[in-house]
């Protein structure tokens, strides 16, 4: 798979074999996926080698539809990674009830907003978006 963005190229190749004696009970295929990413702007490159096993057996997923599977692993991680760092979600006391799935959902509801918007930084665009009461109105479309 080849993919630019951010001032990158970026090619992904992945290599899946069945397996039957691994370590991981359940595990049906191994998977190697190797990285070379370009900076266009500097021209550096770097490899980054990743490995996977999944219960999948090769009849239920080829290595492309693998790729994918992992490619949307990574995004609901991405996000993940927004939620805690911005919303600090891992050190939340909210424990009981709906309360979690809430606050879940009203932070997905913000990040989705301010990506809309065009916001390429959560944290700041909250910041100010928090410093005048009429701006999160606005940005839904409320005011």
């Amino acid at each position: 798979m080849k993919g630019t963005g951010h001032g990158r190229s970026e090619i992904r190749r992945i290599k899946a074999v069945t397996v039957r004696s691994l370590l991981f009970p359940g595990a049906r295929q191994a998977v190697q996926i190797k990285s070379r990413r370009t900076d266009r702007k500097i021209g550096r490159t770097t490899i980054k080698i990743v490995y996977a096993v999944t219960s999948l057996t090769a009849e239920q997923a080829n290595p492309a539809q693998l790729a994918t599977l992992i490619r949307d692993h990574w995004q609901i991680e991405a996000l993940h990674h927004v939620r805690d760092t911005t919303f600090a979600e891992d050190a939340s006391q909210l424990r009981t009830g709906n309360a979690p799935r809430a606050m879940a959902t009203w932070h997905n509801l913000a990040i989705g907003a301010l990506r809309l918007a065009g916001a390429t930084n959560t944290a700041a665009a909250l910041r100010h978006n928090a410093r005048n009461a009429d701006r999160p109105l606005v940005l839904l479309g409320l005011k």
